[in-house]
């Protein structure tokens, strides 16, 4: 009888079979009391319909006691309730039986009479399969990012992640979307296993919106290390490499040139993966390496993978260009002479491969010219629907205020009230400056800073105010609000200032203009006429037309040209002639601007451009994204999912539910907060509505579900009658699971 019980002996949780093998406690008119031992486990039952099932070996079967000796069962008896086994000519007590004894293999719980319904055995067979396609999808790691499906992005991160240890440059030009592909490769590589520790190195003013963007969009949770979180991690286990405390880490780059200790610390901890945003800051010449260059190369020596990400590769020359390729192939990239005598050929290598018959002989010309196979990047020609850049110069007639820049700001913040305005200017004294100076000129005045003496705590949340619907109308920006930050969602740009160098000014405008923005932007520039204001100002607008269109060969230019720039700023308006100095600057900058242009497009750009995007590829991940985003086969399994652990499922919308606190067969269900949570399975919705999690097969609580299923015996013994009078007998049916075990840097689910 089910309510026979009696201390010592030994039965099984029907509801909690992973528990092992417990031992009947304690015995009441009302309650019984089971230990689980293996497991460190107590559970109370009322006594008439306790979960458990009475475990009974027969002839024949094999038992294990305590000291891990597995006997063949020769005979049963029974004597006051307990059984008794005999093996060898000894006798064994079920109470000497191991507690860790499990019947999880699906012929154990079969042959022990362990069954689970036929529907849940059905959810498993479901999962086997939905987990065989999941793990051997080309897109998996792509489909579950909270993304646009953009085709150059795609393409890139297919073809990076497909390599066996990537090492590439990203180098599409400023708000094409180089953090999304990074963060695509990373999903991929982690969620089949080819990346388990990550080391992400961003200038300290990223850290966060890096943390965010790898959150949000793809369910990544990295953790953010500074200086504070390894003391207190070091507090607490003194001698501990506080790099080894966690798998995915992201640090500003100033947390390791700052400290000799924390980079050995780094260097020891071993990576699978290092990712380098801004990389343009890796100064290398023949004569000095910078310290951020010299931490990159330590690392990177060690770490198989290496992603460094920069929209002006050549920001800081040809010679910091070519270490930063040898960084990520020193066996190609060797020799610095060599490969500026390379350059100089890539425009015959474009016309080669221009007229390359077939695919093997363009990939051949691809992999052994230019760049290779390390560097990808794309420009705006790549893609359609980018908005216009109007520029607004505003000339200003001196004044005795000397404020004429100021006082033509406040005004235009009158006019343009309540839209959004960035403005960036070269120094954090200029930024107070001018915030000063503003506060005293316009009333009510909601006005964010953001420079590099705020901490980075002040800085995203000013950043923040600012991008509040109802917050600041106006953001004041030094240099470093010009690199990485993204500010889309407003349409004017004051550049209170003008930088010398063109990549510099591309870099401030790249904070409105990028994947994103839905509105013409409007670049507004204010000079002083007859000063060195103008000068730079008609430089860029006449010689290179850089407000209004992606400027290709800066640093070429400057190089060219920025001693001559510098000269008339400093005498402009000195002279009579400044004017026709200024005219001929401009002459000769828009005839070496066509030249380069020229030479760039027939030549490096055009080998980049065949190596960086193939839309016949591109167009093929969309389209198996978009299937699996349409089919409802995800819907319809963790409904069942949901219903079998009984989770509370509202549904909102069309694909769009509400998840409950997890039910009575899972305390805590993986991936599902405390206090539930909204999903959707349309991409649309989930773009429009940052506030609904994008469930795909890719998402935690997806993955975490087939964990759950799969790892444990649920489901893997089942049995059914199947009412037919013309048939009698006993059917069986099996199935199995193929597997190859292998290192996951293999990725043998392909």
């Amino acid at each position: 009888m089910r309510d026979d019980f009696h201390p010592g002996q030994r039965w099984i949780s029907e509801s909690e079979p992973e528990l092992g093998l417990g031992s009947i406690l304690r015995v009441t008119d009302r309650t019984v009391t089971a230990i689980f031992k293996a497991s460190g486990e107590k559970r109370e039952y009322a006594r008439r319909n306790a979960p458990l099932r009475r475990v009974r070996f027969r002839v024949g079967d094999t038992i294990k006691n305590h000291n891990g000796t597995h006997l063949a069962v020769e005979s049963v008896s029974e004597r006051d309730g307990l059984l008794f086994y005999r093996s060898d000519g000894r006798e064994v007590c079920e109470t000497e039986l191991s507690d860790a004894i499990t019947f999880n293999e699906p012929e154990e719980r079969l042959f022990a009479g362990q069954f689970d319904p036929p529907d849940v055995f059905d959810l498993r067979l479901a999962a086997l399969k939905q987990e065989y396609r999941r793990r051997k999808s080309r897109v998996r790691g792509f489909a579950g990012g909270r993304i646009d499906l953009i085709p150059h992005q795609l393409y890139i991160a297919s073809e990076v992640a497909g390599r066996l240890a990537p090492r590439v440059l990203l180098a599409d030009e400023v708000g094409l979307g180089k953090t999304i592909e990074a963060c695509l490769i990373l999903h991929r590589l982690i969620l089949t296993g080819r990346a388990e520790r990550v080391l992400i190195l961003v200038p300290e003013s990223l850290v966060h919106q890096w943390f965010v963007e790898l959150l949000r969009r793809f369910n990544l949770w990295f953790h953010i290390f500074d200086e504070e979180r390894c003391q207190s991690i070091e507090a607490v286990n003194r001698g501990d490499n506080p790099f080894l405390d966690d798998q995915l880490v992201l640090s500003s780059i100033n947390l390791l040139t700052g400290s000799e200790h924390r980079l050995e610390q780094a260097l020891a901890a071993g990576w699978d993966m290092l990712v380098v945003d801004e990389a343009h800051h890796l100064r290398w010449s023949p004569e000095t390496v910078s310290a951020e260059y010299a931490l990159v190369e330590a690392l990177g020596r060690n770490t198989p993978g290496l992603l460094l990400l920069t929209a002006t590769p050549e920001q800081l020359g040809v010679a910091s260009h070519f270490a930063r390729l040898r960084l990520l192939d020193p066996d190609r990239f060797y020799d610095l002479d060599e490969f500026v005598r390379e350059t100089e050929h890539y425009r015959d290598i474009a016309r080669l491969a221009e007229q390359a018959g077939d695919a093997e002989t363009l990939e051949a010309l691809l992999d052994q010219h230019g760049t290779g196979r390390v560097s990808f990047r794309n420009t705006r020609a790549t893609g359609t629907g980018f908005p216009r850049r109007m520029a607004r110069l505003a000339p200003l007639e001196s004044n005795s205020s000397k404020h004429e820049r100021i006082d033509w700001l406040a005004g235009l913040l009158q006019t343009l009230n309540p839209e959004k305005i960035l403005l960036i200017c070269r120094t954090q004294a200029k930024v107070a400056a001018i915030d000063a100076a503003l506060r005293q000129r316009v009333k009510n005045l909601k006005a964010a800073v953001f420079h590099e003496g705020l901490s980075l705590l002040q800085r995203d949340r000013n950043a923040a105010w600012f991008a509040d619907k109802h917050g600041a109308s106006i953001l004041l920006c030094s240099e470093i609000g010009s690199e990485g930050r993204n500010f889309q969602f407003a349409h004017h740009l004051v550049l209170f200032d003008l930088p010398l160098d063109p990549e510099v000014l591309e870099q401030r405008i790249g904070r409105l203009d990028r994947i994103g923005q839905t509105s013409e932007i409007q670049v507004h520039v204010p000079f002083v006429v007859a000063t060195g204001q103008e000068v730079l100002a008609s430089w860029y607008h006449e010689g290179l037309n850089a407000f209004e269109k992606n400027l290709e060969g800066g640093h070429e230019l400057l190089e060219r040209f920025g001693g001559r720039v510098y000269e008339l700023t400093q005498n402009f308006g000195k002279t009579k002639k400044s004017r026709a100095e200024l005219n001929r600057l401009t002459e000769d900058t828009q005839a070496a601007h066509r030249e380069i242009t020229k030479q760039l497009q027939e030549g490096r750009d055009r080998l980049l451009e065949l190596n960086s995007f193939r839309p016949e590829v591109a167009a093929l991940l969309i389209d198996e994204i978009r299937d699996q985003d349409e089919e409802q086969s995800l819907d319809e399994f963790m409904l069942a999912v949901f219903d079998h652990y009984s989770l509370n499922v509202e549904e909102l919308a069309h694909r769009t539910y509400k998840l409950g606190s997890a039910g009575v067969l899972a305390d805590s269900f993986p991936g599902l907060p405390a206090e539930g949570l909204t999903v959707t399975c349309d991409r649309k919705r989930a773009l429009a509505r940052e506030d609904i999690q994008f469930l795909t097969w890719d998402h935690p609580l997806v993955t975490g579900a087939l964990d759950l299923l799969l790892g444990s015996e649920k489901g893997n013994s089942s049995f059914a009658q199947w009412p037919d009078d013309r048939t009698t007998g006993l059917y069986l049916e099996t199935i199995y699971v193929l597997e190859c075990v292998a290192p996951p840097h293999l990725h043998l689910d392909r």
